[in-house]
C-alpha cells in the first residue's frame, strides 16, 4: 500500500493543485465556506481577533489572528515555548546529524537545511516536529527570546505532512519548499524551520515580505541588513494554511520538558522546555 500511495503522491501536479485551490481561497466567494469549514474543523471562534463577518475570503481565517489574551506566553526567562499550535509528531536528540522523520524513517540536517557550515552548528542537539492541522492557528511565533539575524529559502515540492506523506515519503521535509529562520539566543543558536506543503504555497515571514515569490523558486539565503530583536512570543510569520514546524537547538543547550511527548498537543506560548542555565540554578 505505501508502494502505491508513495507512487500517487510523486505523480500529483502539487504546484498545479495548490494554485488552483489557493485561488479560490483567496476569492471573495470562498468566504461563504468559512462557516462550513469552522464546523468541519470544530474551531473555536472564541479566541478570534475580529467578527466572523470581517473576514475577506477563507484565506483570511486561515491566517486569522487571535486574541492579545487567547495564547498566554509563559514569562520566566529561562523557559522556552512552542512557537506553534499543533502536534508533536516527532522531538528528540540529533543524533550523527540525524532527525527522525517517522518510525525508521531518518533524513539529515543538512539535508534539511541545505546549508553545511549551518548543520554543523545543531550537532548533538535536539530537534522538535510540530505538526499544524487545518484546524489550528497558523502564525509563528518566538519561542525564545533573541534576535532574528538571517534566513533561507528553499524551493521544493509540496507534498502532504500529513501522517500519509511522512510516512511514505523518505525525507518529505528535505524535498518540500521550506523557509529557515535563525536566531542568535541565550540557549545558543535556533533555527525555525516552516515547511511547506501541499495547498501551503505561501509561508510568510513579518521580517522580510513575500520570500519565495521574491526568489521566484530559486534557493537563496540572506543576513538581515538590520538584526531585528523579538520578544518571547512575538509574532515571526504565518502559513496560509496548516503545515509543519521544525525547531533545531544546539547541543547541551536546552532541555525538554517531562510533559512533552510525541503524539501530544501544544497551543503556542506553552511551555516545551528549559535553558540549561536554568537546570544549573535547580542543581544550586
Amino acid at each position: 500500500m505505501n508502494v502505491v500511495l508513495k507512487y500517487v503522491l510523486k505523480s500529483l501536479p502539487h504546484h498545479a493543485i495548490t494554485n488552483l485551490v489557493g485561488t479560490f481561497m483567496k476569492s471573495r466567494l470562498s468566504k461563504f465556506a468559512i462557516p462550513l469549514y469552522i464546523r468541519s474543523y470544530q474551531i473555536d471562534v472564541s479566541t478570534v481577533e475580529k467578527p466572523l463577518s470581517e473576514f475577506d475570503s477563507l484565506n483570511d481565517f486561515f491566517k486569522r489572528k487571535l486574541k492579545s489574551d487567547a495564547r498566554p506566553i509563559h514569562s520566566h526567562k529561562d523557559v522556552f515555548v512552542s512557537p506553534v499550535d499543533g502536534v508533536i509528531s516527532q522531538v528528540g536528540r540529533i543524533e550523527d546529524g540525524e532527525l527522525i522523520q517517522a518510525k525508521g524513517v531518518s533524513y539529515t540536517v543538512e539535508q534539511l537545511l541545505a546549508d553545511p557550515s549551518k548543520a554543523e552548528m545543531f550537532e548533538n542537539g535536539s530537534f522538535m516536529t510540530i505538526y499544524l492541522s487545518p484546524k489550528d492557528y497558523h502564525r509563528i511565533h518566538a519561542p525564545v527570546e533573541g534576535t532574528i539575524t538571517d534566513y533561507s529559502y528553499i524551493p521544493g515540492r509540496l507534498y502532504p505532512v500529513n501522517k500519509i506523506g511522512v510516512t511514505s515519503i523518505e525525507g518529505l521535509f528535505t524535498k518540500n519548499e521550506r523557509l529557515s529562520t535563525y536566531m542568535d539566543t541565550t540557549t545558543g543558536k535556533v533555527a525555525i524551520v516552516k515547511v511547506g506543503a501541499l495547498i501551503v504555497g505561501s509561508v510568510q515571514v513579518a521580517y522580510q515580505e513575500q520570500v519565495e515569490r521574491l526568489h521566484q523558486g530559486k534557493p537563496y539565503s540572506a543576513v538581515l541588513e538590520t538584526i531585528q530583536s523579538v520578544h518571547k512570543g512575538d509574532e515571526i510569520g504565518h502559513f496560509e494554511f496548516g503545515s509543519t514546524v521544525i525547531l533545531l537547538f544546539e547541543e547541551n543547550q536546552i532541555e525538554m520538558a517531562g510533559s512533552v511527548a510525541e503524539g501530544s498537543s501544544i497551543k503556542m506560548g506553552e511551555p516545551l522546555g528549559y535553558t540549561m542555565k536554568k537546570l544549573e540554578r535547580k542543581v544550586d
